[in-house]
């Protein structure tokens, strides 16, 4: 069972808020500095629940510490702390878009919660300069029993639009829900899909100074998330600061300007958006970043393999190959390493310029310092902001999976070969090998993102996009 603690909460926001009944003191609005674009301001927010065991140490413990205390004793507790955040710091400026990203249970729902106002911190400030629009948790804001209609004009007005204003809007918002005859049937009637129709209609078309969504995006079908993601940019244009909470990598690497990482309660890292969920893919796979042992460059291990690359190589040469990139994301146990690479392009080996159409093979050589029944090796082809093209690996590969057992001390030859259709661009190619470890989990051994870089050239067609579909026009 859970309960907030008997503390006092201090929360600043840029809006007037009643007291509540019991005796809870209003905060006291503020403003910001004049000429500040900063619309969201948060300092040392925390936030603390109280665990109790069993009901009756709630009981417990309204009554057992006050008596303790009046007999001079020292007062115990019947409770459990669980801090879902603490010393939450970070600011929000006008017309950025900032993604909140973080495994389950580490808090990101509970600080958008207290940002919108439906939950009390225990401690810190939150100072928010305009009007504030949210989809949180799945129909939030909307009275079931009511019609959809019915709702628009309940949710608006809980948004700070008059009667008039939403009569004015109330066209736009059941266009862009698009739920027909539903709008006028309860809620309680309509599917998620429908729910998250109206609910971002309406807090999209009152065009808010600040968008809070938390992942209810993600409930929709994928025509209706392009029509979010193009209204989201039509806000951003107009002013609007969009925060979202997203499991999806490449929404936050997409969309947003900034992420946030929260890990049990704290921000693990902030800043622009590869580097943290970069981060983010670390604590998600359970494994910190640690690089292995270093290559023993010059080991002098020869590779006969004259279809890819010279008869005998020396490996560890992976960071002295042309298109390398001295910014890679490396991490892993580091019971394997990947320590050489060449990519090859029609014949020619170390190429870093592809030509659209080309057949391209990269070449890696892993080490390995310990036995792996099942490694997997993978091979993806990301854009500059972190836009993954393609990937696949030696498991899931048409005629996958290709499973060869490594011993340790043993080096391995892996090719990934493949038709390269990319538009002309600048593109990073990451590489990984992984230990199985039963159905679709598998422990990261050695993992270089972005470790490559390639350029392509398309001399044949002047078309843009990520892919090419050698398109041919015809006219009658």
């Amino acid at each position: 069972m859970w309960s907030e603690p008997e503390q006092e909460c201090v929360m600043e926001r840029s809006r007037d808020i009643s007291p509540k009944d019991g005796g809870e003191r209003a905060a006291v609005p503020t403003q910001p500095a004049a000429g500040d674009d900063t619309v969201i301001r948060v300092r040392n927010l925390s936030k603390c629940y109280l665990i109790y065991d069993r009901p009756q140490d709630r009981l417990k413990q309204s009554v057992v510490p006050r008596l303790q205390r009046l007999l001079g004793r020292l007062p115990r507790k019947y409770y459990r702390e669980f801090w879902a955040l603490r010393d939450v710091s970070f600011d929000v400026r006008r017309g950025e878009t900032v993604g909140i990203i973080g495994r389950n249970g580490a808090g990101k729902s509970t600080l958008l919660q207290i940002l919108c106002g439906t939950l009390h911190p225990n401690g810190g400030t939150v100072e928010i300069s305009g009007r504030v629009a949210a989809l949180l948790e799945l129909g939030s804001g909307f009275n079931p029993e009511f019609s959809g209609r019915e709702n628009v004009y309940l949710y608006a007005g809980i948004l700070g639009l008059s009667q008039q204003e939403v009569d004015a809007k109330f066209d736009d918002i059941a266009a862009f829900a698009d739920i027909g005859d539903f709008i006028d049937q309860p809620i309680k009637t309509y599917s998620s899909g429908m729910v998250v129709r109206l609910a971002f209609a309406v807090a999209a078309c009152v065009n808010p100074d600040i968008l809070v969504v938390d992942e209810a995006l993600a409930v929709g079908d994928i025509r209706f998330q392009a029509k979010c993601f193009r209204r989201l940019e039509q806000l951003i244009d107009q002013g609007t600061s969009v925060l979202f909470v997203s499991h999806s990598i490449e929404e936050v690497t997409r969309h947003c300007d900034r992420a946030i990482l929260i890990e049990n309660g704290a921000i693990a890292i902030i800043g622009t958006p590869k580097p943290v969920t970069n981060r983010y893919l670390d604590l998600l796979f359970g494994v910190e970043r640690q690089i292995g042992p270093p290559p023993q460059r010059g080991s002098g291990v020869s590779v006969s393999r004259p279809d890819i690359a010279p008869a005998s190589i020396e490996l560890g040469d992976f960071e002295q190959r042309p298109g390398y990139n001295p910014m890679e994301y490396r991490w892993g146990s580091g019971e394997a390493e990947i320590v050489d690479f060449i990519v090859t392009a029609d014949g020619t080996n170390h190429a870093t310029q592809l030509i659209t159409g080309s057949r391209v093979s990269v070449v890696i050589w892993t080490r390995f310092h310990r036995d792996v029944t099942s490694p997997i090796f993978g091979l993806t082809i990301k854009t500059p902001d972190g836009v993954a093209v393609f990937g696949c690996n030696s498991r899931d590969c048409a005629g996958g999976p290709i499973v060869r057992p490594a011993r340790g001390g043993e080096t391995l030859c892996v090719s990934f070969s493949f038709d390269q259709l990319l538009c002309a661009g600048q593109y990073f190619i990451s590489l990984g090998v992984a230990e199985a470890q039963g159905g679709a989990d598998a422990a990261p051994l050695d993992r270089r993102y972005d470790s490559v870089q390639v350029a392509v050239t398309n001399p044949i067609a002047r078309s843009f996009g990520l892919a090419e579909f050698n398109m041919t026009v015809s006219v009658q």
